[in-house]
């Protein structure tokens, strides 16, 4: 694969591209923003496409360097983070929710996922839904394969304990799941994300 390449094959990444834009914007026209400039931006630069990288990943890298710059952007200029609109969820087919319950339990979590610390929440999107390897989604985001590790952990691990029933104050594990909840809610602020 080389850059001359790109134009070619940039239209089947679309969907993907978009899909990718949707979840770590939260916002539809931000994500349609976003695919057109990381689009213009690859097709600009298409000679730095080294031989033996895949496209995909490269365009996801170019997808969240573009989003945190727009972020940055933003906070300059005074505006405040985006928040998770449910009625995108309209906009997305789901055909694995079949039932009442299904829905809202994807609802949830979906919410949920939302809540994640952006570091977090995009690795967690690159690896479990975007299919990427841990390798492939630390090149993505320029860091090493172990911090890739310690955030999907984290991310999991939250959602985890978030997404868990809550234990009955009568249950022996009740009282040290609650000091190990607080004990890791204490030291969030410190954890380098």
């Amino acid at each position: 694969m080389s850059g001359p390449d790109l134009p070619c094959i940039l239209p089947e990444l679309l969907p993907r591209l978009w899909a990718f834009a949707l979840r770590i914007t939260g916002d539809r026209h931000d994500a349609e923003d976003l695919v057109q400039r990381a689009c213009v931006r690859a097709l600009e630069r298409a000679d730095q496409l080294q031989p033996g990288s895949t496209p995909l990943s490269w365009m996801f890298s170019i997808i969240h360097t573009t989003w945190l710059n727009e972020l940055r952007a933003r906070s300059v200029r005074g505006r405040s983070r985006v928040t998770w609109d449910d009625a995108l969820l309209e906009t997305v087919v789901d055909h694995a929710a079949g039932t009442p319950e299904m829905h809202l339990t994807n609802q949830q979590l979906i919410r949920a996922v939302a809540r994640l610390p952006d570091t977090q929440r995009v690795t967690l999107l690159l690896v479990s839904i975007e299919g990427m390897t841990y390798e492939e989604a630390a090149r993505t985001l320029g860091v090493p394969p172990g911090t890739v590790m310690s955030r999907i952990s984290r991310a999991r691990r939250t959602l985890g304990e978030w997404l868990s029933p809550p234990r009955d104050a009568g249950d022996p594990g009740h009282a040290r799941a609650e000091r190990k909840a607080r004990d890791a809610q204490a030291a969030a602020p410190l954890i380098d994300e």
